[in-house]
């Protein structure tokens, strides 16, 4: 199944739109299973591009680019990832093996970019010193005009024009290729619960994980239905730890009483 010029250009308006949100009003920022989901949407397969982008999401846990580094720009592996798998027929695996490599190529998008925008900032601040203030605000606009090129070209590319170097990857790659690739994304998901964990405080809360455990594996309780336990738990939780605080504080209060009567005694 070919791409029509509308999904071209919807795809290729998704990947701007996205990159633009990222680096000005950041509503979405880098939420991989959204750009996902959407590319989906656009070509008629909504639940392959939501597990597509869900699969990246995981893989993006704990990465940030912080200050001025760069990172791998995982909702761009989600639209080409999702735009391959669903054109090709051939699934998450074979649109993974394109999306993720160019993804990661735009960490050096991602500097080229920042080059290109460290220029347009010089010449606005020279405008600045030289008092001409007109000129420079027409200047500052074109780096967010300009940032979210980073994503539009490759995704362009990837899906244009690379549609033949993709069929030949696709042809070529063996089936224990493909294979590892499906099962590797099958453990995908319990890498990123094991990253979360990292991050909670198992030596005081873990007996609740066992609860959760227990939970969807034997009593076959759906994940809402775990969110749910999950929510009431931390809602008595909160409660209790409130009640304590404030009896503690009436029981100090009433200590510095006794004492004050004490002194007037």
């Amino acid at each position: 199944m070919g791409l029509t010029i509308k999904e071209i250009v919807l795809i290729s308006l998704l990947s701007y739109v996205y990159s633009l949100d990222r680096h000005s009003t950041q509503i979405a920022g880098k939420i991989t299973i959204l750009y996902g989901a959407l590319a989906g949407l656009i070509l008629g397969n909504f639940k392959q591009g939501l597990e597509i982008g869900a699969t990246l999401q995981l893989m993006s846990l704990g990465v940030a680019n912080l200050g001025g580094a760069s990172m791998p720009d995982y909702p761009m592996a989600a639209i080409i990832s999702s735009t391959i798998a669903i054109t090709s027929g051939k699934g998450m695996a074979a649109g993974m093996a394109i999306g993720l490599p160019v993804g990661m190529l735009g960490m050096n998008f991602d500097v080229l970019v920042k080059l290109i925008n460290s220029a347009i900032a010089k010449r606005a601040q020279n405008f600045a010193h030289k008092r001409q203030f007109g000129k420079m605000t027409r200047t500052i606009p074109l780096a967010t005009l300009i940032y979210p090129l980073e994503s539009t070209i490759p995704v362009f590319i990837a899906i244009v024009f690379g549609k033949s170097v993709v069929q030949a990857i696709l042809d070529f790659m063996p089936q224990w290729f493909t294979v590892g690739l499906n099962v590797a994304g099958g453990m995908l998901p319990a890498v990123g619960f094991a990253m979360l964990l990292v991050y909670m405080p198992l030596e005081k809360y873990g007996y609740w994980l066992i609860v959760g455990f227990v939970a969807t594996a034997y009593l076959k309780i759906p994940v809402l239905g775990v969110a749910l336990l999950g929510a009431a738990a931390a809602i008595h939780l909160y409660q209790s730890i409130a009640n304590k605080k404030v009896s503690n504080q009436v029981s100090e209060n009433n200590s510095n009483l006794t004492e004050e009567d004490m002194e007037d005694e």
